[in-house]
């Protein structure tokens, strides 16, 4: 049985990543009692339903903070069941969460008559601190719609359910932030810059102009070889440690051209040799 449990922040998108899972033909359960999960996980292997091998629970601040504090030891022995556990845990920055709960008029569950909503934010980052812990694949959602939340979720998910490491490869921009759940960051704002040429501005790393023009830097395929060197030597070694998922992000200034370039030149490597690859775009979309 393939278990995904949801987790993460109030307002970072849980319920709709939850939606996307049930939409591809997962079982979900939201707000599961961390104490149930063993339970419930073995009902599922065990009994009439163990012909349910994809289920999904929401797991998060509704719990008692006490149950949360049990989720290593709960997860743990789930995986010592044999049940393939992957845990998804959701972010956002604060300044996202707080124009999220504003514009919806939602209530935050850990907000009170003396708990401002900010200070909601920063107990429940806290709170969870259990359960991030032991997440295999962190998704920052202050950048992100509701569209592409779903697509990433798909995609994750998707390639997690094959063997071996999955890898998510994808471009930023520096003025828009640098992505925070991403394990690796790497900076290519000392390539040329296609925007200075008046005839690539428009375009985007992925149109055949800009591409010819990086090609003919020689910087650029300075930098790509060291890139690709590091990740070919790196990356089994964080395989070998049972790792699920990991994070590559590189930036450029807008996110626009030599971002893009890289990402999708190093996916055609890194998938050659390891697969599972999702790409991203993030100031594209």
């Amino acid at each position: 049985m393939n278990l995904v449990i949801i987790s993460g922040l109030s307002g970072s998108g849980k319920t709709i990543a939850l939606h996307t899972l049930e939409d591809i033909g997962y079982y979900c359960t939201d707000n599961l009692p961390v104490g149930l999960l063993d339970a419930f996980a073995l009902e599922f292997s065990q009994s009439h339903l163990a012909q349910v091998k994809k289920v999904a629970v929401g797991i998060d601040a509704r719990n008692n903070p006490d149950q949360i504090s049990r989720f290593p030891a709960v997860i743990a022995n789930c995986r010592r069941r044999g049940i393939n556990c992957k845990i998804i845990f959701l972010q956002a920055d604060d300044q996202a969460l707080l124009k999220r709960f504003s514009e919806t008029r939602r209530k935050h569950p850990l907000t009170g008559p003396s708990i401002s909503l900010a200070d909601a934010i920063r107990e429940e980052r806290s709170l969870l601190a259990p359960i991030s812990a032991n997440a295999d694949l962190f998704i920052d959602t202050s950048r992100t719609n509701v569209h592409q939340l779903r697509d990433l979720v798909r995609d994750c998910i998707g390639a997690g359910e094959s063997p071996g490491l999955s890898l998510v490869l994808r471009s930023f921009g520096y003025k828009h932030g640098v992505p925070a759940d991403a394990d690796f960051v790497f900076d290519s704002r000392c390539l040329p810059n296609p925007y200075w040429e008046p005839t690539l501005r428009n375009l985007t790393g992925l149109d055949r102009e800009v591409i010819e023009f990086l090609d003919g830097e020689p910087a650029v395929h300075q930098l790509y070889a060291d890139l690709e060197n590091f990740l070919i030597k790196w990356i089994p070694r964080f395989g070998a440690d049972n790792r699920s998922y990991l994070s590559i992000a590189i930036g450029c200034t807008g996110g626009q051209h030599r971002s893009v370039y890289l990402v999708e030149r190093m996916a055609r490597s890194l998938g050659n040799r390891f697969g599972n690859i999702v790409i991203r775009h993030r100031e594209l979309a």
